[in-house]
């Protein structure tokens, strides 16, 4: 019986060499070909030497998949790569609603460090206990839905990491999130934004709810707003997990 081909999807993280876990490594080194956004193969770039790169723009993300599982018929060992973890707000979810189109195909995914864990870290513990993600990018998902969220989370009091919290095309996009969020959370509550996480130009700020709104932030930027009983702690964003101190 013939062996089914196999199109592997890797989160590579922040994108340095540093920043991807062995199999994440591993599986870029054994692959013939590598698929992905041009910024993330420019990231990867030294390891991917001798190999073959396909590349689709932005927004042209389902002509991505469908490349990678044409190469993987092929009979080549192929990695379509995303930025942080696959899975969240990455590709291998479209991969799979696609999968059925390739039944010879089998998929594999292998996960990366997501922006909420890394940002987490240059913070010290904003997710020491229940949080949620939400992006707040709207090219998917309508505002109305994204507004909904914002607001149970708040009245939920989790930590809200916020991903795509700003574009040029989407300059107020963190604005009115925020005038969501006032409405349940304070003006003191304890906030972080990181931009450029893992990368050149990375930077981390702590700074209170109410001065989150005035920010003008890029795609770059992950936003951290802790829930009632976080805390700064010296130059630390610090969640309570609970425990007796």
């Amino acid at each position: 019986m013939e062996l089914k081909k196999q199109l592997t999807i890797v989160g590579i993280g922040p994108g340095h060499r540093d920043g991807l876990t062995a199999e994440a490594l591993e599986e870029i080194g054994n692959a013939d070909v590598v698929v992905g956004y041009p910024l993330y193969l420019k990231l990867i770039s030294g390891i991917t030497k001798g190999k073959e790169l396909i590349s689709t723009p932005m927004r042209k993300e389902i002509e991505r998949i469908r490349l990678a599982f044409e190469q993987a018929l092929k009979g080549k060992r192929v990695v379509l790569v995303c930025s942080g973890d696959a899975g969240i707000y990455g590709l291998a979810s479209p991969a799979y609603e696609l999968s059925p189109e390739y039944p010879d195909v089998d998929l594999h995914v292998v996960s990366g460090v997501t922006a909420a864990a890394s940002g987490a870290a240059l913070f010290g513990a904003p997710l020491g206990n229940d949080f949620c993600t939400i992006s707040l990018s709207d090219y998917l998902t309508p505002w109305e839905m994204i507004a909904k969220r914002l607001s149970a989370a708040a009245e939920a009091d989790f930590v809200i990491v916020l991903y795509n919290a700003g574009s040029n095309k989407r300059p107020d996009a963190l604005k009115n999130a925020c005038a969501v969020l006032s409405e349940r959370i304070e003006a003191e509550r304890c906030c972080g934004i990181a931009e450029n996480i893992g990368r050149e130009g990375e930077t981390a700020r702590i700074l209170p709810f109410a001065e989150l709104s005035g920010l003008q932030v890029g795609m770059t930027a992950t936003v951290f707003i802790g829930n009632s009983q976080s805390k700064f702690v010296g130059c630390h964003l610090v969640t309570p997990r609970g425990y007796v101190i």
